[in-house]
């Protein structure tokens, strides 16, 4: 019985995300970004081509390239297979200009805090050649990185989006810009994966990964809301009570801080991440 209301509920989420009032799927295309153990390949050279790794720790609670919240059942032992879903809405955010080419990826996904896998889908904000590029991108780490082609992304758009485990090696990820109204979700052609832990949840501002960590882009404060997962069958925001979770401050190797999470608000499922530091 357990298992069938789990069940009901994830197709009860899945179809409220996808019909929302006003809300239309439109069709895009996908490029992919070619990628060698970390690298991008020659034949793709573009200031956009870059990665997302899994959380790199400094010390508890600090990452060199993500900031943001993580959910897990245990920081010390994560359980595997526990995390069906995870979803949260954020504003894109006007960069500041910078000296050179810097960097931001905005995401949620399942996987990467305690894992080498991430099945993840957000949007890009980078300070490119003088001006500001914006776009939207999924990634099923360690396989390859993909560009949204055709979903719009513009600054102050409202976003939302999710991560949901079907079955089957099977992941649902859907993206949503509320401001324009449009939907899109990933093929599950490129969706599969057979060796995801599914053992953490985020929400997550990250400095993207090309041979290193890039720059941080200059972002400001970007505010995220309507954080949920489900964990072990549980739906609740990030500060459930049936998990435990770990708030990430992005800092140098030498401790300097680039950008910091707020305090939970909004029944735990609102929060602020504010650059400092690129």
């Amino acid at each position: 019985m357990k298992k069938f209301l789990f069940a009901y509920f994830i197709f009860l989420t899945a179809l409220s995300f996808a019909s929302e009032a006003g809300i239309q799927e439109i069709e895009c295309t996908i490029k992919h970004y070619e990628r060698k153990a970390g690298k991008i390949s020659p034949k793709s050279r573009d200031s956009s081509l870059h990665s997302t790794r899994p959380h790199q720790p400094l010390y508890e609670g600090t990452s060199t390239n993500w900031s943001g919240y993580a959910a897990i059942t245990s920081l010390a032992h994560p359980a595997t297979g526990s995390v069906s879903q995870v979803a949260g809405n954020w504003t894109v955010p006007t960069l500041s200009s910078s000296n050179g080419n810097t960097y931001s990826s905005l995401w949620v996904g399942i996987d990467g805090y305690a894992s080498n896998t991430v099945e993840q889908l957000g949007t890009e904000h980078d300070w490119s050649n003088g001006k500001q590029k914006n776009y939207a991108w999924f990634e099923m780490y360690p396989q390859g990185s993909y560009q949204i082609i055709g979903f719009p992304v513009n600054v102050n758009d409202h976003i939302g989006a999710s991560v949901t485990y079907q079955g089957n090696n099977t992941f649902k990820l859907s993206i949503i810009n509320y401001t324009r109204n449009v939907s899109y979700t990933v093929p599950s052609l490129y969706t599969k994966s057979v060796t995801a832990q599914r053992s953490s949840a985020e929400w997550i501002v990250e400095a993207p990964y090309l041979s290193s960590v890039l720059p941080l882009a200059p972002f400001g404060i970007i505010p995220f809301s309507n954080c949920t997962a489900t964990i072990n069958g549980i739906n609740g925001p990030i500060n459930s009570p049936h998990w435990v979770f770990d708030a990430l401050t992005m800092v140098t190797q030498n401790n300097a801080i680039k950008a910091i999470p707020s305090n939970l608000t909004g029944g735990g499922e609102s929060f602020t991440v504010t650059w400092k530091h690129q």
